[in-house]
């Protein structure tokens, strides 16, 4: 006789294991924190200490130490990131970028974005349970201040339920005044990022009058992070984030996941062992400690955020048993049947080189970047003029050369203009200075001969700068045909 099969004595037998996956199947059939008519359920998951859950606020500490320090940290002569949007300037840890290089933005982009998938095919959602935004300010910021003002769980929950006291009121409006305060604080770090710190002060000092848009957008900023981490919370994960709904398919049975032993715990059994039980004891621990709201034990959830705080909770309550740990526990749904786990496999390769291809394509692209961007366009209008001077015809040419610094230092940038026209002259500045981050637009006029041929004939505009190789654009000059 196996363990699933225990004696009854008797009794009427247990669920089998087809009746224990049809009631998981119903329990996927809703989310965990909505109940059957629509109504939300307020999720306030209970206090519980472990290795995991120390580890993860240690990491929240360290993450939101380095957000909040970088808009402070001097990097050549700038914060390490500033997002100048007025100004179209971009300093990103030392690499000054322009709108002109915006095009690096999807290099940029798509090796993040193939980073997650490798991190999700590996890992599952590590990156939601250990450094999402919204579960770090959440259970780093937000969730402290709650805990320190409602007490645990059951006190939080009869509270709520009790009718309005004094108690409950003050609770309540300190609570929410906290909440309000620390997403303004959220709000303004962020705006360091756009304004820089210098900047921000003196907008703070001289009050909302003097910068009415920076004021209008960090409250409005302000007020989101205020409903999104005192009411929204996990609703956010559940419903907005794209990232929870690809995991399905980022992910397969090799990735790492919070999951629960079946073999090992089932069939659970409340209070004392008896035989032909299984480990678990039915505590329900592993759900009240779950920010939203899951039973770990019914399988692999949509819900779930992989956050492990059932992991430190369910090995708790096995040392109190005396039984070995990981019962819930970081494993693949291979190593959750007793298979041996498979660590290299196509997915992993194919995330893997396109991650790592679109951070060389970018960091080739920035280090290779020109030191002054150039475009030698024809000003817009009619293609070329005709004029006559005596009894002689020429045509007049007008382009635009557009000149942008893209760095910080100051550029002398000198122009050569040649052209292989019959009898022309070239009109246009020979030297430019460039400031760091100007751009200018130079007009040059080529005035040729209407000789035959002349349709035939082009413009070459050398740019030389100093300790740069120079660089040659050209144009067609026009006129009638001869």
């Amino acid at each position: 006789m196996t363990p699933s099969e225990p004696e009854t004595d008797g009794a009427a037998p247990g669920p089998s294991a087809g009746e224990r996956q049809k009631v998981r199947l119903q329990v996927f059939d809703r989310r965990s924190s909505l109940n059957k008519d629509g109504s939300r359920t307020h999720i306030v998951p209970a206090d519980v200490k472990g290795r995991f859950t120390r580890a993860r606020h240690a990491g929240f500490l360290f993450l939101m130490g380095i957000w909040a320090a970088l808009p402070w940290i001097p990097i050549e002569g700038h914060p390490a990131v500033f997002l100048d949007v007025p100004a179209r300037r971009f300093y990103l840890f030392g690499a000054s970028l322009n709108a002109q290089d915006f095009w690096l933005a999807f290099f940029l982009l798509s090796g993040v974005l193939f980073g997650l998938f490798l991190l999700a095919a590996t890992l599952g959602r590590a990156w939601c349970a250990w450094a999402c935004p919204q579960t770090v300010f959440l259970e780093g910021l937000f969730r402290p201040i709650e805990r320190l003002l409602e007490g645990p769980r059951n006190t939080h929950l009869a509270r709520d339920a009790a009718p309005m006291s004094l108690d409950k009121l003050w609770r309540k409006v300190v609570k929410h005044t906290l909440f309000v305060g620390m997403a303004l604080l959220v709000a303004h770090v962020f705006l360091a990022y756009f304004v820089s710190v210098p900047s921000l002060f003196t907008m703070i000092s001289d009050g909302p009058a003097a910068h009415p848009a920076a004021f209008a957008w960090t409250s409005a900023v302000g007020l989101v992070f205020y409903g999104n981490f005192a009411f929204f919370r996990e609703q956010l994960c559940l419903v907005v984030c794209p990232y929870g709904r690809l995991q399905s398919t980022l992910a397969d049975d090799d990735s790492w996941v919070v999951g629960y032993d079946e073999a090992r715990g089932e069939p659970r059994g409340k209070g004392v062992r008896r035989e032909g039980l299984g480990a678990c004891i039915d505590c329900n621990r592993c759900v009240v400690v779950c920010p939203t709201g899951i039973d770990i034990r019914n399988g692999q959830q949509i819900d779930c955020i992989g956050c492990t705080q059932c992991i430190d909770a369910c090995d708790e309550v096995m040392d109190k048993t005396h039984q070995p740990r990981g019962l819930v526990r970081y494993d693949s749904l291979r190593g959750l049947r007793g298979e041996k786990r498979r660590w290299l496999r196509p997915r992993l390769a194919f995330y893997g080189v396109l991650g790592l291809l679109g951070a060389a394509v970018t960091f080739a692209a920035v280090r290779s970047r020109e030191p002054v961007h150039a475009q030698l366009l024809r000003l817009p209008g009619s293609p070329y003029i005709l004029e006559r001077e005596g009894e002689r015809e020429i045509t007049r040419n007008q382009f635009e050369l557009h000149l942008v610094n893209p760095s910080d230092a100051r550029l002398e940038v000198s122009i050569t203009y040649t052209t292989d026209a019959p009898e022309a002259e070239v009109l246009g500045a020979r030297e430019v200075t460039l400031e760091g981050g100007e751009d200018r637009h130079v007009v040059i006029v080529v005035r040729a001969s209407t000789a035959p041929g002349n349709d035939h004939s082009r413009l070459f505009v050398r740019l030389a700068i100093p300790d740069e190789d120079s660089r040659t654009l050209e144009a067609p000059v026009l006129g009638p045909a001869r």
